[in-house]
């Protein structure tokens, strides 16, 4: 099919190009101008009431593309979120948590500010399963991450990283600062038992401090935390 005038032309052309400039046009746009004669470059002899209804099909169709656009956007932003979440827990989980662990690195050197690194254990996790059950220890999990983000800043940043094993980062702190806060974390998480139905499970919690430096990779940082965490829990056993 041609359009015949001043500018015969195929209509795929004119419909090729329409799409083209229409996307330019505000999506409030749905309809055309009074003055036809130089919109999207179609002459008013080319304007007949087969194209004007084409175009504003055409001006339809994006607007609803848009949309589209701007739904499919927000599904991706919630999958994104979903993706970094502990499936049992609130808390962040290990992946996000060391993205999270190299942006504060980078923070902290660009700025010359201290920051710390705490990982946390459960001891004897396992019995709780074993006792009680998955559902029981479930319970736990929840509980502790729900108790660790109580007591830390919105500025710090808490995860799980796998089982019974938390982390949590917290910025413009030093070592020396991290250590106290760990102390005062654990002794407040051992003084609250989880309850449970009719049973209540006492914690004992090990933990491992070091500081965030300004070079190195992420995961050797969580590795000495985990190490510092795993000689506090061997003095414990032994001790």
């Amino acid at each position: 099919m041609k359009i015949t005038g001043a500018r015969a032309e195929p209509f795929a052309a004119i419909r090729k190009r329409a799409l083209a400039q229409a996307g330019a046009q505000s999506a409030a746009a749905r309809a055309l101008p009074a003055d036809t004669s130089g919109f999207l470059g179609i002459s008013e002899a080319e304007m007949t009431p087969v194209v004007r209804g084409a175009l504003q099909t055409l001006l339809t169709e994006i607007d609803d593309l848009r949309g589209e656009v701007s739904r499919l956007k927000a599904k991706l932003a919630e999958v994104e979120g979903l993706a970094d979440r502990d499936p049992l827990t609130p808390l962040l989980n290990r992946r996000a948590f060391m993205r999270e662990l190299s942006r504060v690195q980078t923070f902290s050197r660009r700025y010359a500010s201290p920051a710390s690194l705490v990982y946390f254990d459960l001891d004897d996790f396992k019995s709780v399963n074993d006792r009680f059950g998955h559902a029981a220890g479930d319970a736990v999990l929840k509980a502790v991450a729900e108790r660790l983000t109580g007591l830390v800043r919105e500025s710090d940043v808490v995860g799980r990283m796998g089982g019974d094993e938390f982390a949590v980062i917290l910025v413009q702190a030093t070592v020396r600062t991290a250590q106290a806060k760990a102390e005062a974390l654990a002794r407040t998480l051992e003084q609250a038992p989880i309850q449970f139905g009719d049973w209540s499970a006492p914690l004992h919690i090990s933990f491992g401090v070091c500081e965030i430096p300004h070079d190195g990779e992420a995961e050797a940082i969580v590795a000495q935390a985990d190490a510092a965490m795993f000689i506090r829990k061997r003095e414990r056993q032994t001790g």
